[in-house]
């Protein structure tokens, strides 16, 4: 949240604790809702955002909704960036959330909101103004910026918008609580976003290994309960298809804060029940910007790619052919920084695919020695602030070559690896495009390259890496020669303790 709530924490502390247990209706006998327009849909979304709410603290506080709905719904958790994309606070996260889009392209880097681009990548309320108006839509938060600065609540039909910061945001959360149920029994909405701040205050104030945290939690899991509560009360629910959504901005760490690179500081998680979505599924492919794609699919609009999006739809498995690997993981061998536990790399290649180290030097880190197969938070423990943590547009395990990992045990000679990809058929066709997703740092003399062998023949560079690219999609697209029957990638790099190389999101298509 905003720098300007860390004056308030104080104040607000003693206070919250005691509002806490008040009733809702102490907080809220002086508000009416507002009146929405009649829904039209039967598809029907509550989007529940709770800010700094660390996902991995869950299971020790008493929310017996949020467990249920990991039981009953799919619940996929993930890192955020960190700098110099954008720091791990709620401008950032909260509008990756509501676009749909990194920080890259919605240009929301730290909560001043310097640099919003709301214009090209606006929320998914704004959004759904534009393309399905007939919806009635609602939306309610305490942290004012997510208004003043257009973030969530531009397209809601109605909002309410309450000063946390000013005025403490247990009382504020109450009143977000109690309207919302109100709406829900009362009224006919079609998609809500509503938001509670006091986890993310708790954080400041006490971090996230204390009790206040978890209490805060606790509190906020209730307000959940009663929403859905509401829902299922509903005379019309029988003929209703509604999905709910619960999510946050960022974490915290155990002491309290965040803004920096911190496993504990990247953490989120994306949590949804409803119409298609897998009950119990525990998905390694799940990114913070997957919210609004899955609001879109669910209520059955299919977004146009001229939105560009960067989410999916939570039920949509990755299939990139690396995701298979997820049973050879297995723990640190010589990354001494990364948690015993943490089972996050491998060097078995996925079927069809090899390889190639018979150039490279002896000795090093056993993780990287070569192309190596990891996750998001295996890979950027191994050294923080070194860009690792950009590399958001890969999902669940990737290829990576690290010269710089590696070189930092005794090695002998130079880094220099080939991954090779299957042959794939390109008999009768006029072209084959290479798909895949990329994070690359250059530095020195390392280099990059893509060969391409028609027909098992010598490999031909069809492409070379000379600058940094800095977790994009690309595309390479190749004519197919007279008389080839398949093709085969490699993808070749070689450096001296210099940086590295992603590999995602590997598609091959031909016409």
């Amino acid at each position: 949240m905003s720098l300007s709530r860390r004056s308030v924490l104080a104040t607000t502390a003693a206070a919250a604790t005691a509002a806490a247990l008040a009733p809702l209706a102490t907080a809220t006998t002086a508000h009416a809702a507002p009146t929405l327009p009649n829904g039209t849909s039967k598809d029907k979304v509550l989007v529940v955002g709770m800010d700094g709410l660390r996902h991995d603290v869950i299971a020790a506080a008493d929310a017996p909704h949020l467990t249920s709905m990991m039981a009953n719904g799919t619940y996929g958790t993930s890192l955020l960036y960190a700098n110099p994309m954008a720091a791990t606070s709620s401008g950032p996260g909260w509008s990756t959330i509501s676009t749909g889009v990194w920080p890259d392209k919605h240009g929301v880097r730290e909560n001043s909101f310097a640099g919003k681009n709301y214009a090209k990548y606006p929320g998914f309320l704004a959004r759904l103004a534009q393309v399905r108006p007939q919806l009635s839509t609602y939306a309610a938060v305490d942290w004012k910026p997510l208004d003043a600065q257009g973030t969530v609540t531009p397209g809601a039909d109605a909002k309410l918008v309450l000063d946390g910061d000013r005025d403490g945001y247990t009382g504020h959360d109450a009143t977000i609580a109690a309207e919302t149920e109100a709406i829900l029994r009362n009224q006919n909405p079609d998609v809500l976003f509503v938001y509670f701040g006091q986890t993310d205050i708790a954080g400041h104030n006490s971090g996230a290994a204390s009790a206040a945290y978890r209490q805060a939690i606790a509190v906020q899991d209730g307000y959940l309960g009663r929403l859905l509560a509401a829902i299922k009360a509903r005379p019309s629910y029988a003929t209703e298809r509604w999905t709910v959504i619960v999510t946050t901005d960022h974490g915290h760490t155990d002491s309290g804060g965040h803004g920096g690179s911190a496993i504990e500081e990247r953490r989120t998680f994306v949590l949804a029940q409803g119409p298609g979505i897998a009950a119990g599924a525990r998905p390694a492919d799940t990114r913070l910007v997957d919210v609004a794609a899955t609001v879109f699919k669910q209520l059955g609009i299919v977004p146009d790619p001229a939105w560009g999006l960067d989410g999916k739809p939570i039920q949509e498995r990755s299939t990139d052919p690396f995701e298979a690997l997820h049973p050879a993981l297995t723990a640190r061998v010589d990354e001494t920084g990364i948690p015993a536990g943490v089972l996050g790399w491998t060097h078995t290649a996925p079927s069809g695919w090899s390889v190639v180290n018979s150039a490279m030097g002896t000795g090093g880190v056993t993780e990287w020695r070569g192309w190596t197969f990891a996750t998001d938070e295996f890979w950027s423990r191994s050294q923080r602030d070194q860009s690792r943590e950009l590399n958001v547009r890969s999902r669940g395990i990737f290829a990576v070559a690290d010269s710089d990992e590696w070189d930092d045990k005794a090695s002998s000679g130079p880094y220099d690896s080939t991954l090779v990809t299957p042959a794939y058929p390109v008999g009768g066709k006029s072209t084959v495009t290479l798909g895949l997703t990329t994070l690359y740092r250059q530095e020195g003399s390392q280099s990059a390259r893509i060969l391409a062998s028609w027909n098992g023949g010598t490999p031909v560079e069809v492409k070379r890496y000379t600058s940094d690219v800095i977790s994009q999609p690309q595309s390479l697209t190749l004519d197919v020669p007279s008389g080839a029957a398949n093709v085969s990638f490699r993808f070749h790099y070689t450096g001296s303790n210099n940086w590295y190389w992603v590999i995602d999101g590997v598609k091959v298509t031909t016409s």
